[in-house]
């Protein structure tokens, strides 16, 4: 049997639309609050962990601002473009800065205090952004945009800072390991270099017109595929299984 998937309708497109621009001012609102808390608990505790992820909420809400710049045009796809090379850039500052911050730890740069505020913010974090991301992730796929995808993208990449920045306050907290967080950070620098690139390219998967509206799984499995010559889907795609359906 093949099963056709439509672009969204006009009205569909409306909808959409709005609800991108709703997720990313929840975005920039949430971040906004987690950037100014995560820096003062930085500066109480010493902690260049928790400095470099108040950081990375302002990076955060730079991405969000442009993608909400392009879809409040009549026609979002007229800015797509430049709205791609701006996440693209956050993402590259956000791997600069993670990076240089956990190779100046490393070189003892500075010990971190104990930070029971700096848990809290972490865990909050790691409970609300994947829900924005996923949420986000959705809409982009079935409206076909590709900014969307990518913003989503950079909401989940706070979300392994967030579990990283956990992970090193706990360990820093109950063992001593004040090293941990920043070799993980290493780790988180080189994945946003990787996505900045595919953002500035413009080879962001799983944006295909109606997927979200089509397809059960909304997880990252459908970009498993994807290699750096990916291109945007037509608006309408017969998937069949085997030559049959074809």
């Amino acid at each position: 049997m093949t099963a056709v998937l439509q672009a969204p309708s006009q009205e569909r497109r409306a909808v959409l639309s709005r609800r991108i621009r709703l997720l990313a001012a929840a975005t920039i609102t949430y971040n906004v609050i987690e950037a100014v808390a995560a820096l003062w608990a930085g500066g109480v505790a010493d902690s260049s962990a928790l400095i470099g992820f108040g950081l990375d909420s302002v990076i955060e809400v730079t991405s969000a601002l442009a993608l909400s710049w392009q879809f409040s045009a009549k026609d979002p796809e007229r800015r797509e473009h430049l709205t791609l090379r701006i996440i693209a850039i956050s993402f590259f500052a956000l791997a600069a800065f993670v990076a240089v911050d956990a190779v100046r730890s490393l070189t003892g740069g500075g010990e971190a205090q104990h930070s029971t505020p700096g848990i809290v913010i972490a865990a909050l974090s790691l409970a609300i952004m994947p829900v924005l991301s996923w949420a986000q992730r959705r809409a982009g796929r079935e409206l076909g945009s590709r900014t969307a995808v990518a913003d989503s993208k950079q909401t989940l990449l706070c979300t392994y800072l967030s579990a990283v920045l956990l992970v090193g306050l706990v360990l820093n907290s109950a063992l001593g390991w004040w090293w941990a967080d920043a070799g993980a950070a290493l780790v988180i620098a080189g994945i946003a270099i990787r996505e900045g690139i595919n953002a500035w390219r413009g080879d962001v998967c799983c944006t295909v017109p109606g997927a979200g509206a089509n397809h059960a799984a909304d997880d990252d499995d459908c970009c498993a595929g994807c290699g750096t010559d990916a291109k945007p889907a037509p608006a309408s795609i017969a998937l069949g299984q085997g030559p049959e359906g074809r």
